[in-house]
């Protein structure tokens, strides 16, 4: 099964209540926080909605 590898790059501070749970959802807390996350719709539709603070690596 194929994953993603979501980092994140960029501060949560002021961001939308929604990005900021999404982040969290997802596992990532701090900058620099690294997840594996598997690749489906779910996972890419959380990744497009905060895509601007992540780094996202193909596995």
């Amino acid at each position: 099964m194929n994953t993603l590898k979501i980092t994140l790059v960029k501060s949560l501070n002021g961001r939308h209540k929604k990005h900021i749970a999404t982040a969290h959802s997802l596992g990532l807390t701090k900058i620099g926080d690294m997840t594996v996350q598997p690749d489906n719709e779910q996972t890419k539709g959380k990744v497009a909605q905060i895509g601007y603070l992540i780094k996202v690596e193909n596995n």
